[in-house]
């Protein structure tokens, strides 16, 4: 039995953005009135809505992290919580962590074809993945909650602002432009003038599930429900187990160079567990208060005019994968 989906195509994600045309056409010959290309997120969230109408079951997705982001933003305004629909994510923009570890595995025509096939055969869920995404929620009841699923603050979010230069975003692909951050980054570290200013880090109120507050300075900050990072990185502890993984970096943090070198490889030190300065685990819940903006899925958000935003596992998303 023949399957429907729908196609959201961000025209503004980095790869799309050379294309001619010719796979627009084609999608939207494919598809009819379920293509949909658009990078707003006013007009995403609009989209949605018809979906959820229409109660579309299937979702593709052609952009990067930011675009996910939306999309399953506004999935968890508009469908019933008991009917989320499935997604499969193909790798278009800036940055592609998330289709790195749950996507498609194809993009562009190729992909259109594939799940055009899928859909006929009645297929499209034969090989999926379920995973948590991370929500985040803020103290203002009133604002709508977002999903993504990789968080970072601190030095992260001053790395992403480094990264997002036009300088090194328009000549470099995000990969590169993200390595290129990382380096600028510790270059800071090298100079006295910048260096106690980068590893003294922001002011961070965090508290781990049903812990107790602690407020500290923090050089780094991360949260994540993915399984996996590109090129082997993992600053995480285990990558077994459900919820999210975090990791929080105390400022002046020992051993810095060396806990870098060894997180950027995958392979975690065991010392790092024993280290004050490195705090790294599981959990469903944690509740951060930041002075500063903070990055979702690569992009930047406030966080608030008290700083405070709530980071919890869930809901779980059905991952369509190709092979």
């Amino acid at each position: 039995m023949s399957e429907r989906f729908a196609l959201i195509h961000n025209p503004r994600s980095r790869r799309n953005g050379r294309e001619d045309g010719s796979f627009r056409r084609r999608a939207s010959q494919a598809l009819g009135p379920l293509f949909f290309h658009s990078a707003s997120k006013p007009a995403v969230v609009e989209i949605v809505t018809e979906l959820a109408r229409r109660e579309i079951g299937v979702i593709a997705i052609d952009g990067g992290d930011g675009t996910v982001s939306d999309v399953m933003s506004a999935i968890h305004q508009c469908y019933p919580a008991d009917a989320l629909p499935a997604l499969a994510v193909l790798p278009s923009g800036n940055t592609n962590l998330i289709a790195a570890d749950v996507g498609f595995g194809l993009r562009g025509k190729a992909a259109l074809e594939r799940l055009s096939v899928l859909a006929g055969e009645g297929a499209l869920r034969r090989r999926i993945l379920r995973r948590n995404v991370l929500a985040v929620r803020w103290s203002d009841p009133a604002r709508p909650a977002v999903l993504g699923m990789f968080h970072g603050a601190a030095a992260f979010t001053r790395g992403i602002r480094i990264a997002h230069r036009p300088v090194i975003l328009n000549r470099f692909s995000h990969d590169l432009a993200v390595g290129v951050a990382i380096a600028s980054s510790l270059g800071r570290l090298v100079f006295r003038s910048t260096r106690r200013k980068w590893l003294a880090g922001d002011p961070v109120t965090l508290a781990v599930g049903d812990e107790v507050p602690r407020t500290a300075d923090s050089f780094l900050f991360l949260a994540s429900t993915l399984a996996c990072l590109p090129g082997g990185m993992w600053p995480f502890a285990s990558r077994e187990g459900h919820g999210l993984s975090y990791l929080s970096v105390a400022a002046f943090p020992e051993h810095l160079l060396s806990a870098t070198w060894s997180l950027l490889r995958g392979r975690s030190a065991a010392w790092l567990d024993h280290s004050p300065s490195y705090r790294r685990g599981r959990t469903d819940r944690l509740a951060l208060k930041l002075e500063g903006d903070f990055v979702l899925d690569g992009e930047i958000l406030d966080s608030g005019p008290d700083g405070q935003t709530y980071l919890s596992a869930g809901p779980a998303f059905d991952f369509i994968r190709n092979a």
